[in-house]
């Protein structure tokens, strides 16, 4: 089982929780804040991990619930070599990780929920089976829907076997990553931060296998999931954010005019200065503006 080195703790200093997943696996999960109040979901994508969250973490565990999860092959996570890292099953243990430790805390009250990157599609694909539940959406730099639309960078890693080898051998994902998804660059200790759960060959299967699971066509496993979930959208109740890195290689400006067509009552900030990774290049700003919609 991975820790978090000492010299971490100051950035990541949470308590961690696990939940049985298939009997065989160790799902990794953020638990802060007070139980009785409305919890707040937070939903990464890839290559990134709880730690994405730490600040928004941090700001709102005093007088709320916070989850962050970390999906299997990610984070604190077990990373099992044999696993099918599908949407369909990352949605599928985020709704276990719901209905066995958010649900029986629930009682009337509703979740709000944060999403980014291969986030937005696993975090609105549960929201979309519980939307009951579920009060208020901050969606930033991500997709929940079908689109032609891929950075070639990206589509190189999808590449069969070549693709799997850059990214495992060379981690050709989540190293280039803490450069090309900022504009303002990450101190050496929050680089090591989203480094660390992705350090060897065996532990760099998920950031592989999330890329290797995008799909770009109908004959795709994913494509039929990710059909439904954009079917879904309109559909979701609750207000909505749109908040967004400008700057971003991969989640451009025309991803956010689909969520704009998706959701055009939705409160919308657009960040120039920002990349990708949005809370580390805005960190103040982000926090506010997340502060002020979930208030």
């Amino acid at each position: 089982m991975m820790t978090i080195p000492q010299e971490l703790k100051t950035e990541y200093p949470f308590n961690s929780h696990y939940l049985k997943i298939d009997k065989q696996m160790e799902l990794h999960y953020i638990d802060e804040g007070p139980k009785d109040t409305p919890p707040i979901i937070m939903v990464h994508g890839n290559p990134t991990w709880s730690f994405f969250y730490r600040n928004l973490i941090r700001t709102f565990s005093p007088n709320r619930r916070v989850i962050a999860i970390d999906h299997i092959g990610c984070g604190l996570s077990s990373k099992p070599q044999d696993y099918d890292y599908t949407l369909e099953n990352h949605i599928q243990n985020l709704s276990q990780l719901f209905n066995e430790v958010i649900l029986p805390d629930l009682g009337d009250k509703k979740f709000d929920l944060i999403v980014h990157d291969w986030g937005g599609a696993i975090g609105l694909g549960f929201a979309s089976r519980f939307k009951q539940y579920l009060n208020k959406s901050v969606i930033m730099n991500t997709a929940a829907y079908t689109d032609e639309n891929i950075p070639k960078s990206i589509n190189i890693c999808k590449i069969p076997i070549f693709g799997e080898k850059l990214v495992r051998h060379l981690n050709a994902f989540a190293w280039p990553a803490t450069f090309m998804a900022v504009k303002t660059p990450l101190s050496p200790l929050i680089k090591r931060g989203y480094l660390l759960p992705y350090d060897n060959y065996k532990n760099r299967i998920a950031t592989a296998r999330f890329v290797m699971d995008i799909p770009m066509k109908p004959s795709h496993p994913s494509w039929s999931t990710l059909k439904k979930i954009e079917e879904a959208l309109p559909e979701l109740p609750g207000e909505k954010l749109l908040l967004w890195g400008e700057q971003d290689f991969c989640f451009s400006p025309h991803f956010f005019e689909r969520w704009k067509a998706f959701y055009p009552d939705a409160q919308t900030c657009l960040l120039p200065k920002a990349g990708h990774y949005l809370l580390e290049d805005e960190p103040e700003l982000t926090t506010s503006k997340i502060s002020g919609f979930l208030q």
